[in-house]
């Protein structure tokens, strides 16, 4: 009998290529769901780090899911992601299993599985009776639904934050971030004063040691605004808000105040808003501000009336909300940062179109950047910061993240030659900072953070295209140098 050709079945070169790769994409979903570090599965599969985020691109296009979310400290997985934990592991863990060497016993006499049984003294402890990759995946998203409606209804604040801290606080393959709107719902608890203070620190305690989302941050913002009342977006009395949160640890002059100034001087509106931080340097911000003549504020009414008629206004946190300014001092009990201090670049109090925000630590630059997109935020510039405010640091490269029409884009700015300091002659250092202003002393180096600070904020309100930063560092001089400089 012949064979008919016409029958045979075969496959493209490419197909085996596929399915290997396929196994080797969901080994690589293992490794990121059990490091939570791209770098660390990287590292763990023996491949470089650009590999294995294009790797990750690949996952993320088959499943159509984004499969982690970005917090600050780690990967965390999404809900579709968590629920292939447990499949995806034990593929793994049988592929390891397979590819182990198999012991040999040694040369000579061979154990006889038979005649070597007996009883053990000590019998297994249950909990080995089950594998552990079976562990490490649980709960599966329906069992967790059902822990969470077992604590109690809506209408109880406290069982209501009870279930946002299950949420999150369960650990690794048991837990999952907040949505936008948990989030808002758990901060809101906590502002109307409902929440037990044993639960506050919980939640800020663990959503802070595994890192916040973006969705986190910006649910926290929206409760924030509602407490404090916030105006919808076109209302607003002021173009740009300044958020100013110094950390106790800062001795820096805040040249970035004298940059409001001047903008204020050319006729923007800007809102300044923040803390002192406490410590040695308590009431240091107002008292800069005050000696420059930038209006200090104890209530919203006052410092929209204040930026309406001087372009500029200083208000405390605590005139905006006396609940924020508790929970941001609890900085000082626990001696770390907190998702409060994560919150307050995001506060926008009076609801400004365009927001200038300094942020320290380099991977929360870009969550703050995502929280202001899902805020709806149209403008935005994000700086890196050592003190938590919007001033610029021109003696070293940087690169401003920014939101452009709702659009994210990065813009990098070079580094300037450092001019040398000048030491300070029988004056305090805010003698010294005031007479920078008035021009009795001479700084350059002082005079190009300002004006560097001053250019940035000019860029953010104008909606400059990246290739415009050197024409609004030329208006920043020369505002500068046609400034008015007496001092009230």
């Amino acid at each position: 009998m012949g064979f008919d050709d016409s029958i045979i079945v075969t496959s493209t070169p490419e197909e085996p290529f596929l399915k290997l790769g396929q196994l080797r994409l969901l080994l690589a979903l293992d490794a990121l769901l059990m490091e939570g570090s791209v770098s660390r599965a990287a590292e763990r599969m023996g491949m470089g780090t650009p590999a294995m985020s294009r790797l990750l691109g690949q996952i993320r296009e088959i499943y159509g899911d984004p499969i982690f979310v970005r917090s600050a400290r780690r990967l965390i997985p999404t809900p579709f992601a968590e629920s292939m934990r447990q499949r995806v592991r034990a593929l793994a863990a049988e592929a390891e299993d397979l590819l182990r060497p198999q012991e040999r016993p040694p040369d000579g006499l061979n154990i006889d599985p038979e005649a070597w049984s007996g009883k053990p003294v000590i019998e297994a402890a249950p909990l080995t009776t089950r594998r552990s990759i079976l562990l490490e995946g649980e709960p599966l998203p329906e069992s967790f639904a059902r822990k969470l409606a077992v604590i109690g209804g809506a209408d109880d604040g406290r069982k209501r934050l009870a279930k946002h801290i299950a949420t999150i606080g369960a650990g690794l393959g048991h837990s999952r971030p907040l949505t936008m709107d948990e989030a808002k719902d758990a901060f809101s608890v906590i502002l109307d004063g409902e929440a037990d203070p044993v639960q506050v620190g919980a939640l800020l305690t663990v959503m802070h040691f595994r890192g916040e989302t973006a969705a986190e941050l910006a649910g926290f913002a929206q409760a924030a605004r509602t407490h404090i009342g916030v105006a919808g977006s076109g209302s607003s009395s002021v173009e740009l808000d300044w958020p100013a949160y110094i950390s106790p640890k800062s001795r820096r002059v805040p040249w970035f105040l004298q940059a409001a100034l001047l903008l204020a001087q050319s006729g923007r509106r800007i809102l300044l808003h923040g803390s002192d931080g406490g410590g040695g340097i308590r009431g240091s911000l107002v008292s800069a501000a005050q000696s420059i003549g930038i209006p200090i504020c104890s209530n919203p009414a006052a410092a929209g009336v204040a930026a309406a008629e001087h372009g500029v206004a200083y208000i405390p946190v605590a005139a905006l909300s006396s609940q924020i300014h508790r929970l941001l001092s609890l900085y000082g009990v626990l001696e770390t940062r907190s998702p409060i201090n994560s919150l307050m670049p995001l506060l926008n109090p009076f609801g400004a179109p365009t927001t200038m925000m300094g942020v320290v630590r380099p991977a929360y630059r870009e969550l703050h950047r995502d929280a202001g997109m899902l805020l709806g935020c149209g403008t935005m510039t994000v700086l890196g910061s050592s003190r938590d405010t919007a001033e610029s640091t021109p003696f070293r490269s940087s690169t401003l993240l920014r939101l452009v029409g709702g659009q994210a884009e990065n813009l990098f700015v070079p580094a300037r030659p450092e001019p040398h300091a000048y030491p300070l002659t029988g004056m305090t250092s805010q003698e010294y900072w005031r007479a920078v202003w008035a021009g009795t002393a001479r700084d350059e180096r002082a005079t190009e953070i300002i004006v560097a600070t001053a250019a940035t904020a000019l860029l953010t309100l104008r909606r400059g295209a990246s290739g415009q930063f050197e024409k609004f560092r030329a208006q920043a001089r020369e505002l500068w140098e046609n400034r008015r400089r007496h001092i009230p």
